[in-house]
């Protein structure tokens, strides 16, 4: 069987760019694969394919998941498997000068070479002129500052034109670096944006990284997204972080020598927890308060 499934062909898309964002190692905060979703609800895009699961992920560590269901014909509920399978999404939007191509999905866990080569194959069957990934790191950053977003390009002009802080990064890859290379090696023009999460606060879900990387995504791929849910979302992100930080005076400490490196400010010297700490304080905070809002 063939792993990618067509439910069909989108035709006469207009200069399209794939957008990718895989949930897992390259997504700090759950911030580039909110992203990616956020996009395609906002632009109503349609599911045209999809790629099988089974010769690309370790089930044991990206498991399948049980979901009720109606059972069609007998009544009740019927328990379905639901795949972790990457998802591929048609946006068609009139008044921009390109469509977008969404694909979003969990990092697969294995033959990346074949994979990455198989969403080559896909972009170049329907006319993709651009291939971007978005992805978020952990980085010694607060969550008070506007959010940091690297990138990097084969077109250096567009790295400059974007105002991003290309990145100089050398080390181990995630999926998104051997997508990169597959798409160098097919001669397909490829960008990447990355935004920088706040290591204290990396098991909360980050809509203002979220709202960064669709910011710098519009002016890469010429398409205007209406965030203003999002923009919500990411204000009341960042006053409940602030409340959890007041809680606690060696957090906020913490936050306040983060402000003043941003800052090029010289930090004073004063004991500080472990970044271990300081996430397990945060978290405890704000699962307490659960949905409540601040006052």
């Amino acid at each position: 069987m063939q792993p990618l499934r067509w439910n069909y062909r989108p035709d006469h898309l207009r200069a399209p760019a794939l957008v990718c964002g895989f949930q897992g190692w390259n997504d700090a905060g759950d911030a580039a694969s909110s992203a990616v979703s956020f996009v395609a609800e906002a632009l109503a895009a349609r599911e045209f394919a999809t790629i099988d699961p089974e010769e690309f992920y370790d089930f044991q560590a990206t498991r399948p998941r049980i979901k009720l269901g109606d059972e069609q014909g007998r009544g009740g509920q019927a328990r379905m498997i639901e795949w972790p399978e990457v998802h591929l999404y048609e946006a068609r939007v009139p008044r921009a000068p390109r469509d977008l191509v969404l694909l979003t999905g969990h990092e697969p866990s294995f033959r990346w070479r074949t994979f990455t080569g198989l969403i080559v194959e896909l972009a170049e069957a329907i006319g993709v002129q651009l291939v971007v990934t978005l992805g978020a790191l952990l980085a010694d950053v607060p969550h008070t500052r506007p959010v940091s977003v690297t990138g990097f390009a084969t077109d250096p002009a567009l790295v400059a034109r974007l105002g991003l802080t290309e990145s100089s990064y050398e080390g181990p890859t995630g999926i998104l670096g051997v997508l990169h290379d597959a798409c160098r090696t097919a001669g397909l023009p490829s960008a990447s944006l990355w935004a920088a999460v706040p290591h204290y606060i990396a098991a909360s879900p980050n809509p203002k990284a979220s709202l960064a990387l669709i910011r710098k995504l519009e002016g890469l791929v010429g398409v205007v997204i209406d965030a203003r849910e999002l923009e919500s979302a990411a204000a009341e992100y960042e006053r409940q972080v602030n409340l959890a930080v007041a809680h606690d005076p060696d957090v906020q400490a913490f936050v306040e020598r983060l402000e003043q490196a941003a800052g090029d400010e010289p930090p004073e010297r004063f004991e500080l927890p472990s970044g271990e700490t300081i996430e397990r304080e945060l978290q405890r905070f704000l699962r307490q308060r659960g949905g409540e809002q601040p006052s």
